[in-house]
């Protein structure tokens, strides 16, 4: 058997946390020979309901589970983990506007950054879940460079997943049967879920549905706007296929990628595709299982450019409101 893997969860007694804890013992994530030793972390207000969601962990008695900290403290949550999910996050509420909700989150991101350079393993791989989560994964990068740049990852799975269900529904396919499905950007409403290089049974997207109105001006605002939808259908935000994109980005990063496919995460630009430096973006993505790599060399048309114009200039408009937040 392996010797465990440390995996740090923030916001684990809230509803994402809870939903992805359990798939982590069980497995899921890492595979059925990985142990894993789940390091907790919660606000202490939370404390009490997190020590609920240890005993429930308890009994379910994972065989991979070694081990089990519960701590509101960084410095012990992090402290040597080998992956960090950053799930937590003070979410938006009403009456709030973004550059309020960037100062409230820069300052936790900030902490946990410089937390995650100080204790945390030297091959420490960091997925910020937490939204705003390509600016909150900037600021945290930014405030541990000691970490190298190809260790941060901001989640766009859940987007591609939402993407490709959608796709499956409108050509009447399995969800299996879609590929290269790739979200570029930012993880808001300015994403842009590329149909265009997308596949289906093949076959380009376009070549299978023919209806390309809907795809232009349906498909890419439904997926845009899908956590707003179930927000308001459910009263809650998405949680549970929340916590299952978090199991999906990390398996893709830690599984060799088809030939035929790629995926998606946001990393830190090299440049590729004229986007700017150092910015967290959202880039269809190949691994071999130990390290990853943006996809080269795919078409952008003149509709696809402008959305991810689009979707370029607004990271880089919350760049400029956190400025304040990233040492120079």
């Amino acid at each position: 058997m392996k010797s465990p893997l440390h995996v740090a969860v923030t916001g684990a007694a809230g509803q994402i946390g809870y939903s992805l804890l359990f798939r982590i013992a069980s497995g899921s994530m890492f595979g059925t020979e990985q142990p894993v030793v789940l390091h907790l972390i919660e606000i202490e207000p939370a404390l009490k309901a997190l020590n609920g969601v240890v005993m429930e962990l308890e009994d379910c008695a994972f065989p991979l589970l070694r081990g089990v900290k519960a701590t509101s403290s960084l410095e012990e949550g992090f402290g040597g983990v080998n992956w960090a999910l950053l799930v937590g996050s003070v979410p938006r509420k009403q009456g709030m506007e973004r550059k309020d909700l960037l100062s409230i989150n820069g300052k936790i991101f900030t902490e946990q950054g410089r937390a995650l350079a100080r204790h945390a393993a030297a091959d420490v791989r960091i997925l910020v879940v937490g939204n705003p989560c390509n600016t909150n994964c900037l600021i945290a990068k930014n405030n541990a460079p000691e970490i190298p740049d190809n260790r941060w990852f901001a989640m766009t799975m859940l987007d591609q997943n939402r993407a490709v269900a959608q796709l499956a529904r409108k050509a009447n396919v399995r969800v299996d049967e879609i590929r290269k499905m790739a979200i570029w950007g930012n993880h808001s409403s300015t994403m842009y879920p590329d149909f265009s290089n997308a596949e289906i049974q093949g076959k380009p997207v376009t070549a299978v549905i023919s209806d390309h109105a809907w795809l232009e001006n349906t498909f890419i605002p439904i997926v845009q706007k899908r956590g707003a939808a179930i927000l308001e259908a459910r009263g809650l935000s998405s949680a549970a296929s929340a916590a299952n994109a978090v199991v999906d980005t990390v398996r893709a990063l830690t599984t060799p990628t088809a030939s035929d496919n790629y995926f998606s995460v946001a990393t830190s630009s090299d440049g590729s595709y004229g986007i700017e430096k150092g910015l967290i973006f959202s880039y269809p993505t190949k691994s071999d299982g130990a390290t990853w790599e943006i996809i080269r060399g795919l078409p952008v048309n003149e509709f696809s450019q402008a959305r991810i114009l689009l979707t370029e200039n607004e990271l880089k408009e919350e760049k400029a409101l956190i400025r304040d937040l990233i040492p120079h």
